[in-house]
Parts: structure tokens; C-alpha cells; sequence
């Protein structure tokens, strides 16, 4: 997926020690469904952990990334999904 950076938390650091992140992404593209065009607006909500956590504490709001990684719920019982990211590309 590919977007900007709209928000961003601070740094923070879990019990054992290790650094992560909050932030959303927003996307925009045009998709192709069923032989017509679609405009796709989308805003995704992410966690950096480590190096990658740094990497996106660092950019300045309203950098286009490149995230992949896998989605889980929020929160044990959430319905919300959050995008945990594995890679991180500056464009």
C-alpha cells in the first residue's frame, strides 16, 4: 500500500523494551473493477515496530511510503483493523 503520512505518535516503548509507533497513511489511486475505473480513497491506520518505527518517527508529515505487512484487529476483541508493518519504502 502506498500513501502519506497524516498522523504520527510519539515514540514509545513497550515493557520488554521495544520501540513502536502509531500512524495513519492515506491512499489514492485508481483501480480498475469490472472493466471501469474506480477511484479509491482510503486511510489506514499502521504500526512500526523498531527500525521501522524509527524510520517513520523521523519523516516529516505528508511523506509518501510504501508499507506491506500483515492486518490483525486492534485490540483482542476490536473490530478495527491495523496495519502491521514488516516493510517501510521512502518514495
Amino acid at each position: 500500500m502506498t500513501g502519506s503520512i497524516t498522523e504520527r505518535d510519539a515514540l514509545r516503548y513497550t515493557p520488554a523494551g521495544i520501540a513502536l509507533v502509531n500512524f495513519r497513511i492515506a491512499h489514492e489511486s485508481s483501480q480498475s473493477e469490472a472493466g471501469a475505473a474506480r477511484q479509491v480513497n482510503a486511510e489506514l491506520a499502521c504500526l512500526a515496530v523498531e527500525e521501522q518505527a524509527k524510520l517513520v518517527v523521523a519523516a516529516p508529515l505528508g511523506t509518501t511510503v510504501k508499507v506491506s505487512g500483515f492486518l490483525a484487529a486492534k485490540g483482542r476483541s476490536g473490530r478495527q483493523l491495523v496495519l502491521h508493518v514488516g516493510r517501510i519504502e521512502f518514495e
